[in-house]
């Protein structure tokens, strides 16, 4: 549990607007365009919207922003639904903005018929030349003064079909003189003839951002309409609309989004990175989306963490990936169940331990009491990393050279007698004794090493294939360089080891369990995985190296 905080601006607006009567229940949305999948900033704002109504009375609707056909696809949909239930919330209502195509469809004709929406013929450069500057006043549309029946007949013939793409706009009526641009006739409604995901071909006219957003807030009746800050231009549009319309005033309140280094969250350059195959697709563990950070062994908890510690803010700031890394470390940590793997083997002979001799070690979580013990079957012959041991080690060395003890993780203390090498003089085998009192739990041998080595047994072992993740791109703002983001790409983000040996209680690992790999870093189960080949992705590092290797350069 994070430690107690004291309020974040919007906490305290809703405070005040229960106490004060003014609402007696808050009213929240998240808002996704169904046009990729999530990414980090959006749990920011998931977190952010849904923890608003589990604090404080009332609830949260899911509504997709599905005005733009071209680009939206029910895989999106389907995707950012289970990503908001993978991370622990429940909406009220499952809305589209399709929803309400009707109901915009009747507000745009209101505003017609009061003179506040006008039919344009102009393009879209010519209106770009006719916007002014921000010191200098826009020009009015030729077609601005239409009269009200016109307008009302044109945008009729507009949903009926009867023109092409790009021919013909709404617009509202409000100033070109206005200090803020996007209130100098903004555009209502486009003609795009395009089959929606949702409605099919009953639509040739959709509706713009600004129209749909502030009007479907209306229609759900949000008390709190929550935004990043790039749409503080865009709140003075949000009331005229409803002012105009005079409908339910929703009130639309903005906070800073929270930039992550080594990562880009832009969902045009995260389609690219998957359609160009940097990637592997939007799951790829690399990613910075809800579902690639899932694959990668990430937990709701880690992540709803984060974004409670980054907290919400008027101003922007660069936030770094290692706090997300702290986050999941630190749950990992409490929840992991310990497995032992070696990704670089070299046998190890027990000479005295006879080759029928068998036995089942006990293991636990030391970090959750609760959690279980496991059999580990120990014999004469296993395997340990290759860095474990040293022929000519120097000064200090703890681990496993000739002449030297260690205690072997769980079992016995081992001391290396011999070592056996091949015709390039490369160590293929070393041979120790080991010490029967010196059983770990029920130790009487009195001997104390510092040094204690993971291992797994020969004949029971399970060979698996390790992905090792990192960093996506290996400089901290990748969209702030000179050139092109893709350049500063990380070479080294993903090393595969298609050949570890893995102790046999990970046959019967689940997708949804989380294992720290002693000495190794903490490994999720990959849906790659098939009969006889499992494949597990390192989720995080036991400690921080890229923290390392700042402190180096």
């Amino acid at each position: 549990m994070s430690e107690e905080r004291s309020l974040n601006f919007l906490e305290e607006i809703i405070e005040e607007d229960l106490k004060s009567g003014r609402y007696t229940r808050i009213i929240t949305r998240f808002p996704p365009e169904p046009n990729g999948y999530l990414h980090i900033g959006h749990a920011s704002s998931i977190c952010l919207n849904f923890g608003l109504t589990q604090k404080y009375p009332g609830y949260t609707n899911l509504r997709f922003d599905d005005t733009n056909p071209v680009t939206e696809e029910t895989e999106y949909v389907e995707s950012i639904k289970e990503d908001v239930k993978w991370l622990g919330f429940t909406w009220e209502n499952e809305r589209y903005a399709s929803d309400y195509f009707d109901n915009l469809y009747a507000f745009a004709l209101k505003l017609i018929d009061k003179n506040l929406a006008y039919v344009d013929d102009i393009t879209a450069d010519e209106m770009a030349a006719m916007k002014g500057t921000p010191t200098e006043p826009g020009k009015n549309s030729p077609y601005r003064d239409r009269s009200v029946e016109e307008n009302r007949a044109l945008f009729i013939r507009m949903k009926n079909g009867e023109f092409p793409d790009g021919s013909r706009t709404l617009r509202a009526k409000i100033d070109m003189a206005h200090i803020n641009m996007l209130m100098r006739d903004p555009i209502l409604y486009r003609i795009k003839h395009a089959h929606h995901h949702r409605t099919g071909d009953k639509w040739c006219i959709y509706p713009m951002y600004d129209f749909a957003h502030g009007q479907s807030d209306s229609i759900e009746e949000i008390t709190h309409s929550i935004c990043t800050m790039e749409f503080i231009p865009h709140r003075e549009l949000y009331d005229w609309l409803i002012e105009k319309l005079e409908i339910y005033p929703s009130h639309q309140y903005e906070f800073a989004r929270r930039n992550i280094n080594y990562t880009v969250t832009s969902k045009r350059k995260l389609l690219q990175l998957v359609t160009e195959k940097h990637v592997t697709g939007w799951d790829d563990p690399r990613m910075p989306t809800v579902s690639g950070l899932r694959r990668r062994g990430y937990t709701p908890h880690s992540i709803r963490e984060f974004c409670d510690r980054i907290g919400v803010a008027k101003r922007e700031n660069m936030v770094d990936v290692g706090l997300l890394e702290f986050c999941v470390r630190e749950h990992l940590n409490k929840i992991a169940l310990r497995r032992m793997v070696v990704f670089d083997p070299l046998k190890l002979v027990i000479t005295n331990y006879t080759q029928e001799e068998e036995m089942l070690l006990s293991e636990n979580n030391p970090e959750d009491e609760n959690g279980g013990v496991r059999d580990i079957p120990f014999s004469r012959e296993i395997y340990i990393e290759r860095d474990d041991f040293m022929e000519n080690p120097p000064k200090k060395y703890f681990r496993l050279a000739p002449g030297q003890m260690v205690r072997l993780k769980s079992a016995y203390i081992i001391k290396c007698e011999e070592v056996i090498k091949d015709q390039e003089g490369q160590v293929t085998e070393v041979r120790c004794t080991y010490i029967p009192e010196s059983r770990s739990g029920a130790d009487t041998s009195g001997i104390s090493v510092k040094g204690t080595l993971h291992w797994v047994s020969v004949k029971h072992a399970i060979r698996s294939e390790i992905r090792l993740y990192d960093r996506l791109f290996r400089v901290e703002d990748p969209t702030d360089e000179a050139g092109d983001f893709k350049e500063y790409l990380n070479p080294d983000s993903l090393q595969v080891l298609p050949e570890v040996y893995a102790e046999p209680a990970l046959a019967t690992a689940t997708l949804e369990e989380r294992f720290q790999f002693i000495r190794k870093g903490y490994f999720v189960l990959d849906r790659d995985t098939q009969s006889g080949k499992l494949v597990f992705n390192r989720t995080v590092g036991l400690k921080d190296a890229w923290a390392k290797e700042v402190k180096k350069g």
